[in-house]
């Protein structure tokens, strides 16, 4: 056998037995289940790393096929000029203001729809049609009215994160019960108590949920928006630049920092969540 292919078979027993030691342990203390549960992740994705590698090399496949993880991070590292501007352009100016913008803008849409029941019979089935639009339908438009820049990419970011929260929002307000909804009436709990007090703590995960989801459709957009039209900068720019000049190992160095990016994105908002709805029992169950 292949030398690189008998390593990462050793590998990969070597880390799935610890994995699964750890994963069997019932640490008492916070501080040990927490590592835990860093670690397992952290472990398993350094097998898929030291697999891929020891896969390409042992197969010798041809770099422009597959480059190895080393070959991808010899190219981060030659190239952090021109991956820190694509990542301003487009994590921070694009995908930052856009997720901002739309949830922002869902989460007040929502509250005039709990409002008024004319808004909910008639906006909520246009978000469903407008949410199941897709992006690359969407990009070319948004690039058209609002330019070749960033605006036109917060357009696209925002009209995908919209509706996901839009309709979160709305049930979530709806998760209040009615014993719940009568209790605060017997109180004289005016609209707004009700909502700030009741409806919006039971809202909470759902919106959570919709902050998450946007949080990888908002990166997802806006590198596809950049396809279609954007300045010399940009991760979507970079990447069908890149693909044509056959650059490939620029290609998965583009895509590693976007997904480093999403991925810590994400973890903010699931901590978020957890400080804010440490109440839940989703958020409770894991704990004695």
């Amino acid at each position: 056998m292949n030398g690189y292919l008998a390593f990462a078979l050793v590998f990969w027993l070597v880390a799935w037995g610890i994995n699964e030691y750890l994963v069997r342990l019932q640490p008492k203390s916070e501080a040990a289940r927490r590592t835990i549960g860093i670690f397992v992740p952290v472990l398993f994705g350094v097998t898929l790393l030291v697999i891929w590698e020891c896969v390409v090399k042992g197969f010798e496949i041809p770099s422009i096929l597959l480059p190895a993880p080393s070959m991808i991070w010899a190219r981060i590292t030659v190239s952090t000029h021109i991956l820190w501007a694509d990542f301003q352009q487009t994590f921070l100016k694009s995908v930052l203001t856009g997720y901002v913008a739309g949830c922002g803008l869902g989460f007040i849409v929502a509250l005039l729809i709990d409002r008024s029941p004319f808004l909910q019979r008639g906006l909520l089935p246009i978000g469903n049609f407008v949410s199941a639009l897709p992006v690359v339908g969407i990009a070319p438009i948004m690039v058209m009215w609002f330019g070749f820049d960033w605006p036109s990419k917060v357009a696209v970011v925002v009209v995908m994160t919209f509706f996901p929260m839009l309709v979160n929002t709305v049930q979530g307000l709806a998760a209040a019960s009615h014993m719940e909804r009568d209790l605060m009436r017997t109180y004289a709990a005016s609209w707004w108590q009700t909502l700030i007090r009741l409806r919006l703590p039971a809202a909470w995960p759902f919106i959570f949920n919709a902050l998450k989801i946007n949080s990888t459709l908002a990166l997802i957009g806006a590198i596809v928006a950049e396809f279609f039209g954007t300045p010399i900068v940009g991760m979507g720019f970079r990447i069908s630049t890149e693909v044509g000049r056959s650059n490939v190992d620029m290609v998965w160095a583009e895509i590693a920092v976007a997904a480093l990016a999403g991925s810590i994105f994400y973890g903010v908002v699931a901590l978020a969540e957890r400080a804010v709805t440490f109440w839940h029992p989703s958020v409770r169950g894991g704990r004695t």
